[in-house]
């Protein structure tokens, strides 16, 4: 192995965390310095790289065991009171601490340690895309076909696919609900809950027996929406110089089922910046869409799984990899991948982060450069057949992780700065990189990821 690939895999066996004697994650990051107390705890969200690495490399109890702590932790969620009881979610992290009798306890977060204290949408998401990713690299369905797992499947897919007072397949969702966890203009329906979501009901089907009589109804259920799903982000979040065109000319206050503005998306919402930028023949899903609202930001993990998972289908999955191709310094520049673009500024950021000091222009979440989107970028790409992109971005990155430090984040137009306020040898950057090491030396190794449940009629 090179350096960085053998710093990397240092930093992961130090990062594990443990409890009753078993390996059961790895905490976010090693920076003693690091300015948040929860750096120490082991995320939901970061651990699945780690987990991916995990069990390509053959040690699938870590992962199974953290699959069934993180499934009995959901009992652990408060009510507020007042609230009436509702199935719970994932937690955003745990930690495990001992207590005055030297006994370990586990502590966990669902949304009331985090910024915004909202409760995280996207764990239990993920939760599922790597129970399957385990069933099968393990080949254990003892475990995920468990009693225990299947509940838990059903109660996530009765979370998400519960009436609510709005008529788009896609799902709603607050600020600050998942990988984007400050204020940054991303409630609604953002893209990157959408391919999410997607993931998640695709994995639920691999999982959930149509015949099972405690499963046929959501089962059902979950093959309507998952088409509905696919349809609609397919269609209505697609952006390409076509369809620039035709926004650019629409007529608005148009009723009826046969609108071709059926969102009611006003020309004028189009930044400036959109026509000069989006080069021909490429294209992507745009970051949020609700009533009267298209949000144009390129978010790049929304995209990457959309390409990745099919969401998109495989045209659009060549234009997404297309327009990285031909926007690399916006999309990847030095440090790859660009957390978004462009960066909102001056009365945009103070109105839409409630001026962040954190997320200032082309910094953190704002267009901030994140190593932790290496390995979706590479699947991805491989995934639509440009390895040649999946190489340069690996080799664009390898180097200066090592050297750096395994930073957080970087900062910049580019990414050029490590982060301002970056944490170093954060866990997720570290395994990003290895995991995508092996996805190009070995390609088949994306079948981890390949979510066979649901095919499209």
């Amino acid at each position: 192995m090179t350096d960085p690939i053998s710093s990397a895999y240092r930093l992961l066996e130090a990062s594990q965390v443990h409890y009753q004697g078993r390996v059961v994650g790895t905490i976010a990051s090693l920076d003693a310095h690091a300015p948040a107390e929860n750096y120490a705890d082991c995320f939901v969200r970061d651990f699945v790289p780690s987990g991916l690495v995990f069990l390509l490399d053959g040690r699938h109890d870590i992962v199974r065991d953290f699959l069934a702590l993180v499934l009995k932790l959901r009992d652990q969620q408060e009510e507020v009171e007042g609230h009436r009881a509702v199935a719970k979610v994932m937690p955003a992290s745990f930690r495990v601490l001992c207590n005055e009798a030297g006994e370990e306890e586990i502590h966990t977060d669902f949304g009331d340690r985090a910024i915004g204290r909202v409760a995280p949408v996207d764990s239990m998401m993920w939760w599922l895309i790597l129970l399957v990713a385990y069933e099968r690299v393990s080949g254990d369905t003892a475990f995920t076909r468990s009693p225990e797992c299947r509940r838990g499947v059903r109660m996530i897919l009765n979370i998400c696919l519960q009436d609510r007072f709005e008529i788009f397949p896609t799902l709603l969702v607050p600020d600050g609900s998942f990988m984007i966890d400050r204020r940054m203009g991303v409630y609604g329906h953002p893209l990157e809950i959408q391919s999410l979501f997607f993931g998640a009901l695709r994995a639920a089907l691999e999982l959930l027996d149509p015949e099972d009589t405690e499963s046929q109804a959501i089962h059902q259920q979950s093959c309507k929406r998952l088409d509905q799903l696919t349809e609609y982000v397919r269609h209505y979040y697609w952006l390409d110089e076509d369809r620039l065109n035709r926004i650019h000319r629409y007529r608005t206050e148009i009723f009826g089922h046969d609108s071709e503005n059926a969102l009611n998306i006003h020309p004028e919402s189009i930044p400036d910046w959109v026509s000069d930028w989006l080069p021909p023949e490429t294209g992507y899903l745009v970051g949020n869409l609700g009533p009267g609202r298209m949000d144009f930001r390129f978010f790049s993990l929304g995209n990457l799984l959309a390409v990745l998972f099919d969401l998109a289908d495989p045209e659009q999955g060549r234009r997404i990899m297309a327009l990285f191709d031909q926007r690399w310094s916006d999309l990847a520049g030095m440090m790859p991948v660009k957390i978004c673009f462009p960066a909102m500024e001056g009365d945009e950021w103070r109105l839409m982060t409630g001026s962040d000091p954190k997320n200032i222009p082309w910094s953190y979440h704002n267009g901030g450069n994140w190593p932790a989107l290496l390995w979706a970028f590479v699947a991805a790409a491989l995934h639509a057949g440009r390895e040649d992109l999946a190489r340069r971005a690996h080799d664009t990155a390898a180097p200066r992780l090592y050297a750096n430090g395994w930073p957080e984040y970087y900062d910049g137009r580019n990414g050029r700065l490590i982060g301002r306020r970056s944490n170093f040898n954060q866990t997720w950057s570290a395994t990003a990189l290895i995991l995508s090491h092996k996805f190009i030396e070995d390609p088949s190794t994306l079948d981890v990821l390949s979510l066979k449940g649901y095919e499209k009629r």
